[in-house]
């Protein structure tokens, strides 16, 4: 049987009307509730009043407490070995960078702006651009710089990477457009790349950025694709007209030398030449005076013995035989052993027999002589 039928006995309501059966007391429902929150926080299970006062004061202090709880844990922050925290208080930054540890900042009031400090970033450009002598070169770059500023690199410029872009760019210009193309492309990229360097940091600096530039790199530097192979061309005649003077400075220094030994040494051989002759004439002339003063004590003999040992020295040196047949010498002397020796300082081969012939043949001359100046005295 439901509640609300009529005979049903003991007024069954939960609402509590057990005197009518008018519709339940919204009012009384709530309080009932409010009561049992009540006892569960800790309150009075008393009148009405006193347990809605109760309920209401527990619960905000809970909120409070939470509240206040969730403040606190979340200004709550870690700063890393790598990074620096920017504090902006009300908007403006503080001179103070905080460091790697845990921090706390206190929400809606400050803010931290973590930088990493010690990451090596890396810009590329590349641009056409003219040289100095008015050549088109291609240059392609590789920027690494880092954070060097904290506060600097998130306050003072909006967008510090773009800065950094234009930057390079002006100085590339600046530098690729003092330098000739030769520099460029060839052995001065190196000290191109340093210039470049010094410059944009010298801009990045005067910005206020907080960059630091470690390294700039020109990965290329090279003309125009377009105009590639003509550029490889003078570049093939270039090396070949660098090929031919190092080839004539080769042989230059190979011949120098050498002619300047021969040219030396026939100076040498001529003063040696002349000293001699000199010397010699010297001596002769020293030898005629002694000769001279030896001359006029004795002349006769003097001139006799000049006489014989000019004749000795002329005949020494001959190989032929004068024989004094006219005046009927029977006696004669041939020198057979200067001849031999004659013969054989000059690498002859002699032997016994071309001796015997020889001396036959000087006997069959001299008899024949001998005969007809006989008949010749008889007549």
């Amino acid at each position: 049987m439901a509640w609300n039928e009529p005979g049903g006995g003991d007024n069954k309501d939960p609402w509590g009307n057990r005197g009518d059966q008018g519709p339940p007391d919204l009012d009384e429902a709530i309080r009932k509730l409010q009561s049992q929150l009540s006892g569960i926080f800790g309150g009075r299970k008393g009148g009405s009043g006193g347990g809605g006062a109760s309920l209401s004061g527990g619960v905000i202090g809970l909120i409070g407490f939470v509240l206040i709880a969730l403040y606190v844990f979340s200004g709550i922050y870690q700063v890393d070995q790598q990074e620096r925290g920017v504090v902006f208080r009300f908007g403006e930054a503080q001179a103070e960078l905080q460091g790697p540890g845990l921090h706390w900042y206190p929400p809606l009031i400050d803010q931290v702006d973590l930088v990493n400090v010690t990451q090596v970033r890396s810009h590329s450009a590349q641009s056409l651009m003219l040289t100095e002598d008015e050549n088109i070169v291609e240059i392609n770059l590789t920027v690494q710089w880092v954070v060097d500023d904290a506060k600097a690199f998130r306050v003072n410029v909006k967008n510090p990477e773009t800065s950094l872009a234009h930057a390079t760019e002006s100085a590339l210009r600046h530098v690729a457009g003092s330098s000739t193309m030769n520099q460029v492309i060839t052995d001065g990229r190196e000290a191109i790349a340093v210039e470049i360097q010094s410059r944009l940091q010298d801009y990045l600096t005067s910005y206020g950025t907080g960059i630091f530039v470690s390294k700039v790199n020109i990965d290329r530097s090279a003309p125009p694709s377009q105009v590639q192979d003509a550029f490889n061309d003078v570049q093939k005649a270039k090396e070949d007209r660098q090929r031919f003077i190092n080839q004539a400075t080769a042989y230059s220094e190979q011949v120098v030398p050498e002619a300047r030994g021969r040219a030396k040494r026939q100076i040498e051989e001529a003063t040696a030449y002349r000293d001699q002759v000199i010397a010699q004439s010297t001596g002769e002339a020293q030898r005629f005076e002694k000769l001279l003063t030896e001359y006029k004590l004795a002349e006769r003999v003097t001139r006799d013995r000049l006489y014989i040992d000019a004749l000795e020295s002329v005949l020494s040196n001959s190989s032929k035989v004068l024989l004094d047949v006219k005046n009927g010498n029977n006696m004669m002397y041939l020198p057979l052993d200067q001849l031999t020796k004659q013969r054989s300082g000059a690498n002859l081969n002699i032997d016994q027999a071309m001796v015997d012939n020889a001396v036959a043949k000087i006997l069959r001359n001299a008899n024949t002589t001998r005969s007809s100046n006989s008949r010749v005295r008889g007549n």
